[in-house]
């Protein structure tokens, strides 16, 4: 994998980005990737090159599980090698009325649990990882620029929100010189692009980076599952043990009328540069020309792995990304509904 600048930072990451929530989840029969499996998938990513790794304090379970697991691997490593990314919002402890959203308190509280189980003195990105409606935006910045002043934290993120609260936080930094938002991770996948639209303006106009979350929807864009319904585009036929055949919101976050165009598309480039329909979605977001993407790629084996990270040896020539890009639209120029 090559590097690029993430943003407006200093800071060079490598052309993806793993994510791990996976990572300890408890499926009801075990955890979906265990420890072993954990380390087997982080050696393969940074054999590969891979220097980006996400995660979070909830993820696993018990909540801080993957960050437990991503601790034990960097033990044995240069901690400065990697660039490590994480998370604070949701419920980490259910009983404590303090112990949620991004209040000072809980802010403050987090980060400290969240350098202990990874075992180390900073972090490299820190992500609020929802708005908090019930917390003032200035009390969550204000204690997010502690953190980065006190060396905890070298740059801050902000994963899925709207693009006013996005220019809202931006601006209020800008006012009180506080650390700024310089990464995002909204949901963002080539079938998924006008309704994000004025989000990524704001990233593009203000050099924010982009990681976007599910860049193959789900796996939708793999290529794997076939329309069962023509009149209903909703209705797929699911590989057994792929998402598609056992999340009930499935078809309802990724699938769309839209989307089959998309994908359709996706799969004639992919024939033409003899590349999987997967490695081309990944590549497509790869290429945005108007701001710096690095998607967050999951894996459960690393043979998967392997041909997310092989998405970086192709290339798309101009007309097939705006091919990709043009197939959400119908023959008048309007979006195709979902």
């Amino acid at each position: 994998m090559d590097y690029r600048q993430l943003g407006s930072t200093g800071t060079r990451v490598s052309e993806l980005c793993f994510g791990t929530w996976r990572f300890g989840r408890d499926t009801g029969d075990g955890d979906e990737t265990d420890r072993d499996e954990a380390h087997d998938l982080l050696d393969a990513f940074a054999a590969r090159g891979g220097n980006f790794v996400d995660t979070a304090n909830v993820y696993g379970d018990p909540n801080g599980t993957s960050e437990e697991w991503i601790g034990d691997w960097l033990a044995g490593r240069d901690r400065e090698d990697f660039v490590i990314a994480s998370k604070v919002y949701f419920p980490f402890d259910e009983d404590n009325p303090n112990g949620r959203g991004l209040s000072r308190t809980h802010v403050r509280n987090q980060i400290d649990g969240t350098l202990e189980r990874l075992g180390t003195d900073y972090l490299d990105l820190y992500y609020i990882h929802r708005w908090d409606e019930n917390t003032p935006i200035e009390e969550t910045l204000s204690t997010l620029s502690g953190l980065v002043e006190e060396g905890k934290v070298n740059y801050l993120g902000a994963s899925t929100m709207a693009a006013w609260q996005l220019t809202k936080a931006l601006w209020k930094s800008d006012v009180h010189d506080w650390a700024r938002f310089d990464v995002t991770q909204p949901l963002f996948h080539a079938g998924y692009y006008e309704d994000v639209k004025g989000y990524l303006d704001v990233c593009a106009d203000q050099d924010v980076a982009v990681c976007p979350y599910s860049p193959l929807a789900g796996g939708f864009l793999t290529g794997k599952y076939e329309r069962a319904d023509p009149d209903d585009p909703q209705e797929v036929t699911a590989p057994d043990g792929s998402r598609g055949s056992f999340d009930e919101y499935f078809a309802d976050y990724y699938v769309s009328e839209r989307g089959w165009h998309v994908l359709d598309a996706i799969r004639e480039v992919a024939d033409e540069v003899d590349a999987s329909p997967a490695q081309v979605a990944l590549r497509w977001l790869m290429d945005q020309p108007d701001f710096t993407c690095v998607p967050i790629v999951g894996a459960r084996t690393v043979d998967q792995l392997d041909e997310n990270v092989d998405a970086c040896e192709i290339d798309l020539s101009d007309e097939q990304f705006e091919r990709i890009l043009d197939a959400r639209y119908d023959e008048e120029g309007n979006v195709i509904g979902h």
